[in-house]
């Protein structure tokens, strides 16, 4: 059954804060074409916050994942080694580390010398 077709698109706005910041989905809005989209977006934000740039996309122009591209993005279950729960044991070792009690002697010798070198 095809989409009744309407005199409004629907667009999705985009907007970024700064130049070096990335892109925020903000709003969606009903527009008859995308100037009229383009000066609704401008007018909504003018009123709220500074912006630097805005983006509006027509909602039919942005394309998801179908259910079964959907499945290509599970990560594989051999990469383990990616994880740094392997490393948990760390933080033990350095708390025994660090709450050991160090002689004279031991000092000494990170100096690369005894204590009756000179």
């Amino acid at each position: 059954m095809e989409a009744e077709k309407t005199f409004y698109q629907e667009f999705e706005v985009f907007s970024r804060r700064t130049p070096t910041s990335p892109l925020q989905h903000q709003f969606s809005l009903l527009a008859p074409n995308k100037e009229i989209a383009i000066i609704m977006a401008q007018e909504n934000f003018m009123r709220r916050e500074p912006v630097v740039d805005i983006w509006v996309v027509n909602r039919k122009d942005i394309r998801s994942l179908s259910q079964e591209e959907k499945k290509t993005l599970q990560r594989l279950d051999n990469k383990d080694y990616r994880n740094t729960k392997g490393y948990g044991y760390l933080k033990k070792k350095w708390r025994h580390y660090e709450q050991k009690m160090f002689d004279e002697k031991e000092i000494l010798s990170w100096a690369g010398g005894g204590k009756n070198e000179r």
